[in-house]
């Protein structure tokens, strides 16, 4: 089912002009904003953006296929909506909402357990292809219990995220004196920062469900991964929302990759705007692209119709990359479409992806 707002959005950085519009400073600032300098943020789109692509000409490209597939299911798109916590500040419906969207779009969804709304009930709203997504706060018989809540909603996968050790200093929304209700009741943090590699261990050996660890940032940590079993690495710095001073995550893709050596799926997300981005990430060798931002202007600006057509847009932006770049399909993408140390043409920023966006009061894409 076609979005019906093919007329009123037409390009991606139309959402993101709409988002800026339709909320409040507050939470603008927290959609945009990262940790401390923000230089993790920055690096996302740096890596991006210092890669070109490299065309191949006079191939058959009159019938690119763009979907692909993911942990035994078909996507219409190798790419993620990525867990956000509190999505019903950008639409009073939440996850539902969004997964209302994933869903007849044909993408999966990441449900993130910093929701208002529950497991069950974003369970209950779509029958898509639906990943819960957990931080911990409490041992190994409290996570089973999420486990077995989210399995019997309907969840396909099951996603913990390890880079939240220690909670990050967002100053843009510190100097505002703005605090989130999940973080002002923190209660149980501490069983993030104990957790190890026993729970993963406890956790492959006691549930069924396929497992993700979201937050990986180097090799070491995605060769030991496999040894422990998991089914996918992804591969993320939240957005350039904790660790500051990081490397930008395709700069860690390609290792990560090596190290993986095909024992388990790889996901990426972190500044991912374009159809050109995720074609390099597939060609690099990523199974998955998530998207975050990107999708909370949408969601923003214009609800479950406004995912869906950003969805479409970034579609049209794939099937355009894959044909110009000179292939049918993801599986004929390899490093050698790839060329490193590209020059940047633009300072990398939250919105250099966007450089028709203009918003004139704003410290991010204005011109």
């Amino acid at each position: 089912m076609q979005s019906t707002l093919q007329n009123e959005f037409v390009t991606l950085h139309e959402f993101v002009k709409a988002a800026k519009i339709r909320l409040n400073a507050n939470m603008w600032d927290y959609l945009v904003g990262a940790t401390e300098t923000e230089t993790t943020m920055r690096r996302n789109r740096l890596a991006l953006d210092s890669l070109a692509l490299r065309p191949r000409v006079l191939n058959d490209v009159s019938n690119i296929d763009s979907t692909s597939s993911l942990l035994g299911k078909k996507i219409r798109l190798p790419v993620m909506l990525a867990p956000i916590g509190s999505l019903e500040s950008f639409d009073p419906g939440g996850g539902e909402t969004v997964a209302k969207a994933a869903e007849r779009f044909g993408v999966p969804m990441l449900v993130s357990s910093v929701s208002t709304l529950g497991i069950e009930t974003i369970g209950a709203a779509a029958g898509g292809f639906k990943i819960f997504q957990l931080y911990v706060r409490g041992d190994d018989a409290w996570i089973a219990e999420r486990v077995k809540r989210a399995v019997d909603s309907g969840y396909d996968a099951f996603c913990i995220t390890v880079d939240t050790a220690v909670y990050s200093r967002r100053e843009r929304d510190i100097a505002k004196r703005f605090v989130k209700s999940w973080r002002s009741n923190l209660s149980g943090v501490e069983q993030q920062a104990a957790l190890n590699w026993k729970n993963v261990d406890y956790f492959k050996k006691h549930h069924k469900v396929p497992l993700i660890l979201k937050g990986i940032g180097t090799a070491e940590d995605a060769r030991i991964a496999c040894e422990h079993g998991v089914d996918a690495v992804y591969v993320s710095n939240h957005g350039g929302r904790q660790l500051d001073h990081g490397r930008g995550s395709m700069d860690v893709l390609p290792e990560v990759i090596d190290a993986v050596a095909g024992r388990a799926k790889v996901m990426v997300d972190g500044g991912f705007c374009r159809g050109t981005d995720i074609v390099k990430a597939m060609a690099m060798g990523a199974d998955a692209v998530g998207i975050g931002r990107l999708f909370c202007y949408a969601l923003a600006a214009a609800g479950e119709e406004g995912v869906v057509r950003l969805l479409e847009i970034l579609e049209d932006e794939v099937r355009s990359a894959l044909g110009l770049v000179g292939v049918d399909r993801y599986a004929a993408l390899d490093k050698s479409h790839l060329h490193r140390g590209a020059p940047m043409v633009a300072m990398p920023h939250v919105h250099s992806a966007f450089p028709l966006l203009n918003l004139a009061d704003e410290g991010y894409g204005g011109r």
